[in-house]
């Protein structure tokens, strides 16, 4: 608690510091976090920037935007398209130093053309511990990371988000479509409107959190261990509706749902025994 606090202090000072701040924003508790305190410092000279694209998962602009309109920001919204670019579409083990490249490059140009803006996001020093290869497209752009500065990592981000009542403080994370596609597997609208409509499905039976991995023909479904039987009970509708979406074989991975499960594959043997998460 007292890190948290002494957390929120800091945060507070790096970005009321600053003339005017454009949050790259996705609607998520990190970045929600710093668009509140930033609005709560600077008013108006706090402006948030968020681009959408196939990549982002179905129901996350429309959130993202309610959310942000409890903190009295409208949201610019910026439309690049990683898909555009052939490079990111091999879907090379970099994809998201690609990916961010051109989604930076976007929200930079949208923050020009409204004034001298410093970019700030939603990194947290959580996730300096994983290889994240997005940061070194911030690196390069210039992008400040003032949850890290502060020294604020997910759990405690997550307790200040509810203590400033932001609406998604207890919302799992849903990163973009592309990670549910493996590396060096071509990423196309069709994959993306398949797992994203397909994890819409699911989600509308009750799971609190899903991902459905897509290996060609295979659909591999992760969901919380403790909410398999939601998918067990509704087996008949689930393998009717992710062979509507494309899918020949319906798989429900016994591991459980865990984030970042697309990089086991690039692990060392040794590295890829049977993990649980409960």
């Amino acid at each position: 608690m007292e890190n948290e606090e002494k957390g929120l202090s800091r945060l507070r000072q790096l970005l009321g510091s600053q003339s005017k701040v454009a949050v790259a924003y996705s609607g998520g508790v990190d970045s929600s976090v710093v668009l509140k305190v930033a609005r709560e410092e600077l008013g108006e000279r706090a402006i948030a920037v968020m681009n959408v694209s196939p990549l982002t998962p179905p129901g996350e602009e429309e959130l993202a935007i309610r959310t942000a309109r409890t903190m009295g920001v409208e949201p610019i919204i910026t439309r690049a398209d990683p898909l555009e670019d052939a490079a990111f579409q091999a879907n090379p083990e970099d994809r998201c130093y690609r990916c961010k490249r051109i989604i930076l490059g976007a929200i930079a140009a949208a923050v020009r053309e409204r004034g001298d803006y410093s970019i700030v996001d939603g990194s947290q020093t959580d996730d300096l511990k994983e290889d994240r290869p997005g940061r070194r497209a911030l690196a390069e752009a210039g992008v400040r990371s003032p949850l890290i500065e502060a020294g604020l990592g997910k759990n405690e981000v997550r307790s200040i988000a509810r203590q400033l009542s932001i609406p998604v403080a207890d919302r799992p994370a849903n990163p973009c479509l592309a990670t549910r596609i493996p590396f060096h597997q071509e990423v196309t609208m069709d994959k993306l409107q398949a797992v994203g409509e397909s994890e819409r499905v699911l989600l509308g039976m009750g799971l609190s959190n899903v991902r459905v991995r897509h290996h060609g023909a295979i659909a591999r479904i992760e969901s919380p261990p403790e909410e398999i039987s939601v998918i067990i009970n509704n087996r008949e509708r689930v393998v009717s509706e992710l062979k509507r979406l494309g899918f020949t074989y319906i798989v429900l991975d016994l591991q459980g749902f865990r984030s970042g499960s697309m990089s086991e594959a690039l692990l060392p043997e040794w590295q890829r025994g049977p993990t649980l998460h409960y």
